[in-house]
């Protein structure tokens, strides 16, 4: 197979991006699932080093430190029935990483640029072959720029809160107001950080899912999805020859 064949028989890359709780990574979960695409979520690999700086008292202001400890770990995103089990050097952290401590420190250390600078060359490493579907804040700008799909979901912050305290185990879900002032802050680093900050791509579609059901938002997206993935196979099975 030859450089030329390979690249037209590499599956696209689905790029989803937007603030937390618009239901980004339902969504690919669910369309992951029904293209069998690879879902690969960044958010859960910023908590997983996260959860580890909490565990090693690493603070959450140290970038050389943070960075140091990125290089040290091993971060692993394995599909499961459910949605992905996520590993960190082998523990199993998947429901841990869901809790509100380390979802706030999550935010606070992916502000640094020497930790994205890793996430990005890991998360290429795991795309690089295409047919997957990655979801965050910088996908589509940052990560994977000529992704062929790219989504920026959002939706108003009190349906957002909403959506991220049903995520919160019951026990350790802080209080309704607590949750929004606090997504409220991390838009606020998210779309003003000066590396890789959130904004839709240029060539991004983006949906805003406030009023929307997630079977909604997912035929939305699917309807996107053969509108822009289509033409291409239609104009190789149509095209005629030349007249000799």
């Amino acid at each position: 197979m030859t450089p030329r064949t390979q690249r037209r028989a590499r599956r696209p890359v689905i790029a989803i991006d937007g603030p937390a709780g618009a239901g980004k990574s339902s969504l690919a979960a669910r369309l992951a699932r029904k293209l069998g695409y690879v879902n690969i979520e960044s958010g859960a690999m910023y908590r997983a080093l996260a959860l580890k700086a909490i565990e090693t008292s690493v603070s959450l202001d140290d970038e050389a430190a943070l960075a140091a400890l990125a290089r040290k770990s091993r971060i692993e995103l394995k599909p499961g029935a459910s949605g992905n089990r996520v590993r960190l050097d082998g523990r199993d952290v998947s429901r841990r990483i869901r809790r509100h401590d380390v979802t706030d420190a999550a935010s606070r250390l992916s502000v640094h640029p020497a930790v994205r600078r890793w996430m990005v060359a890991r998360q290429r490493e795991m795309g690089a072959r295409g047919g997957v579907i990655m979801e965050g804040r910088d996908i589509g700008t940052k990560v994977f720029p000529r992704a062929e799909v790219k989504i920026f979901l959002d939706a108003a912050p009190e349906v957002r809160g909403r959506r991220r305290l049903r995520q919160q185990p019951g026990k350790t879900a802080p209080p309704a107001r607590k949750v929004l002032d606090e997504l409220r802050r991390r838009d606020l680093r998210d779309r003003s950080r000066a590396h890789s900050p959130l904004v839709p791509a240029p060539d991004a579609v983006v949906l805003d899912s406030t009023a929307l059901s997630l079977r909604q938002v997912v035929a939305r997206v699917e309807a996107l999805l053969a509108e822009k993935l289509a033409p291409a196979r239609s104009r190789r099975r149509t095209r005629t020859p030349r007249p000799s």
